[in-house]
């Protein structure tokens, strides 16, 4: 294999992160920038981007691949089926104590207005996906530090 035509490390390092989080029982939480390719429910994105849960008791089904990271959640209540690009997370982090890895993301098209949210799937056996709410005491700011 050519040196110069290497895959990327950001799905290793997100799997690896997500690991920690998990053997330290620490809750793993990513920071996607939404684009058109991310598969998530628009009307929960803030700023053009969305802090997800993805810790276990959180997401059903989730997968963690190279280019997808796919899973089921609920969202007030309504389960829906998440797709999003490994390129668009530009963090991953422990609620707790916001250890973890901030990724460079190149945006790719802007969300439109007129795109439709994320196919909505009923399945009351999944878990309940959590955003960091405004009535909770958020922890400490995440501490990120990019690396390139």
């Amino acid at each position: 294999m050519d040196v110069m035509s290497s895959v990327s490390t950001k799905p290793y390092l997100l799997r690896a992160l997500f690991d920690w989080c998990a053997d330290q029982g620490l809750t793993p939480y990513i920071a996607v920038v939404v684009d058109d390719r991310a598969g998530v429910p628009r009307q929960y994105v803030k700023d053009g981007q969305i802090i997800l849960n993805i810790g276990r008791e959180a997401v059903h089904q989730l997968v963690m691949g190279n280019e997808l990271i796919t899973c089921s959640a609920r969202f007030g209540g309504v389960a829906q089926e998440l797709t999003i690009p490994v390129e668009c997370v530009a963090a991953i982090y422990a609620r707790e104590n916001g250890h973890g890895m901030a990724f460079e993301v190149t945006p790719g098209q802007p969300v439109r207005a007129d795109v439709a949210p994320a196919t909505v799937v009923d399945r009351s056996e999944q878990a309940v996906l959590t955003t960091p709410a405004a009535d909770k005491p958020s922890p400490a700011k995440p501490h990120l530090r990019r690396i390139k």
